[in-house]
């Protein structure tokens, strides 16, 4: 039984590293096409940029952006009891949601993208452009989150996986062209910041079709299959449009609900930055500047390693549902203590690597842009990633075991509190963008510790502390010294940024690494459940550095 569970957990950590990986990958595309994207529209178009993308991103997940994982949910939990008429007519059900849901959405934008500019976002002269580009995008991101639900709830990451990846290929590809073109040929136009920003946003289109392309092939190819799986059911019960869709709406409201708090706190802070700053006299372009290297400069470069979070606790949902159902507590226990643990294995020392090397990342990619400001904004503000790692994981762990709920609460506490004490910063204080990196902070820690104590009560669950948090910062302290020292040394005998930085970063790896298991970070069992864990086994084994 205790072999069989660990298989399980294996598989799980296998699937969400899959899915970590692919997420990553798009991650680090999307930071190298935003440097040429970064150039050419310059800060004040994308300051445009993002703040057509808070809005996107905000009516995107009223509509459908927690589709996926209530999907996932759903799926999984009917084909846990062999169900499995009862979870692909859930299925069908919730591609219908998405469609009238998303394309709602996508007609709100386009023909009210000149509302929202007037509205909201005067200072961002042209707004309207980039938005009405992004508005068929929603329909379409809508309906493969039904997709890519439906796959995660049959435990497979792959197909996410791989359309992720081609989404941002094809993202790269068409937003750097397409801004390009724009930008030359709107080169008189008092508005060319905000055609450069809607190239960017084509970009996001044409990706966004290639994926969903790849979603509905493999779709038709695992038609074949459902229908198989359909016919040897005998434990549906009938099947109760009513019912279904109270299911749907009770399961992907406050996964929605807690998206939208999210991203709400995006929104918010562009629109108290533009009204406070304005209130004290700066002009629309040092407004439109500065958000756009908090967005690009520190939101982007931020959001690589919180993207492994996202994909583990998405991995998560199914395993998790299936032996919360089965009440087998003890692994549930055990996932979430794994899940937790390979997090802050990562976040730790990614936070201290964001800091120490802020300046000569920033360099490296924004050659031709205000890098300290960047810079200082990335070193104030690394804690992030730890913090979203866990906020996110403990949201997943309370929407797998039926309190789908309290991460809604949650957020809007914390949303309560960023508000009140970004405002503050903002009116009292001359920190300007530095105040919404403080807030970026301080809202996943929030949430964190509300979630905590959420899952301590469900589950009676309390996280080990050693191993889980105190070796990785110990590990990750001595790491930093170790690769500034080694960045330094280098950058001044070559005075070449790139020259100095990958060697820095080896021996970061390393250091971690050698660190983390010769102060028992990791046992060798715990070891084996990571990726390729057997194979880092061997080579601990020949340093000397596991315990057992």
């Amino acid at each position: 039984m205790e072999a069989s569970g660990r298989k399980k957990t294996n598989d799980f950590i296998k699937q969400g590293s899959v899915l970590a990986a692919a997420s990553i990958l798009v991650r680090i595309i999307g930071l190298i096409y935003r440097i040429p994207m970064n150039n050419i529209i310059g800060d004040e178009g994308n300051g445009i940029y993002s703040a057509a993308f808070e809005i996107y991103n905000i009516l995107l997940i009223i509509s459908s952006y927690g589709m996926p994982m209530a999907v996932s949910k759903m799926v999984s939990t009917k084909c846990a009891q062999k169900r499995y008429r009862n979870a692909y007519y859930i299925f069908r059900c919730s591609m219908l949601f998405s469609i009238i849901t998303g394309g709602a959405a996508a007609l709100f934008v386009y023909f009210g993208a000149d509302m929202l500019e007037k509205r909201f976002f005067s200072k961002y002269q042209g707004i309207a452009i980039p938005l009405r580009v992004l508005a068929p995008t929603i329909l379409i991101v809508a309906v493969m989150g039904v997709f890519r639900g439906l796959y995660q709830g049959r435990r497979t990451m792959m197909p996410t996986a791989f359309s992720q990846i081609l989404e941002q290929v094809v993202n790269a590809i068409v937003s750097v062209a397409a801004a390009y073109m724009l930008m030359r040929s709107h080169s008189a136009s008092p508005k060319i910041s905000a055609w450069g920003a809607a190239g960017g946003t084509m970009g996001t289109f044409f990706g966004a079709a290639t994926a969903f392309l790849v979603l509905f092939i493999i779709y038709l190819l695992y038609r074949p299959t459902m229908r198989r799986q359909m016919k040897r059911d005998r434990l549906s019960s009938r099947e109760n449009m009513a019912m279904t869709y109270r299911l749907i709406f009770s399961t992907v409201i406050p996964i929605i609900l807690s998206q939208t708090v999210y991203q709400l706190s995006g929104i918010i802070d562009v629109t108290l930055f533009n009204a406070l700053m304005d209130g004290k006299g700066h002009s629309g372009t040092t407004v439109s500047t500065q958000l756009g290297i908090y967005s690009t400069k520190y939101r982007i470069l931020t959001n690589v390693p919180i993207a492994i979070s996202t994909a583990m606790a998405s991995s998560m949902v199914p395993g998790l549902v299936s032996s919360y159902m089965r009440q087998n507590l003890r692994e549930v226990r055990s996932k979430i203590s794994v899940v937790i643990k390979f997090n802050m294995m990562v976040a730790f020392p990614s936070a201290m690597g964001l800091a120490v090397l802020a300046e000569p990342i920033i360099r490296l990619l924004f050659r031709n842009s205000d890098y300290r400001t960047g810079a200082t904004m990335l070193m104030t503000g690394s804690l992030c990633v730890i913090f979203y790692a866990l906020s996110t994981v403990t949201n997943g762990v309370l929407q797998s075991i039926d309190k789908m709920n309290q991460p809604v609460y949650h957020s809007l506490i914390s949303l309560v509190i960023h508000i009140i004490l970004v405002t503050l910063l903002l009116k009292f204080t001359n920190l300007g963008a530095y105040a919404l990196v403080i807030g970026n902070v301080t809202y996943p820690l929030l949430v964190c510790i509300l979630n905590g104590r959420s899952v301590n009560k469900s589950l009676g669950y309390r996280q080990e502390i050693t191993k889980t948090f105190c070796i990785p910062l110990l590990a990750s302290f001595f790491m930093g010294i170790v690769t500034f020292a080694v960045y330094q040394g280098l950058f001044m005998l070559t005075h070449r940024i790139y020259i100095a930085i990958f060697p820095a970063i080896l021996a970061a790896v390393a250091v971690y690494f050698v660190l983390v298991l010769k102060l028992g970070g990791l046992s060798r069992t715990e070891l084996y459940e990571f990726p390729m864990g057997r194979r880092m086994s061997v080579l601990a084994d020949r340093l000397k550095l596991l315990r057992d």
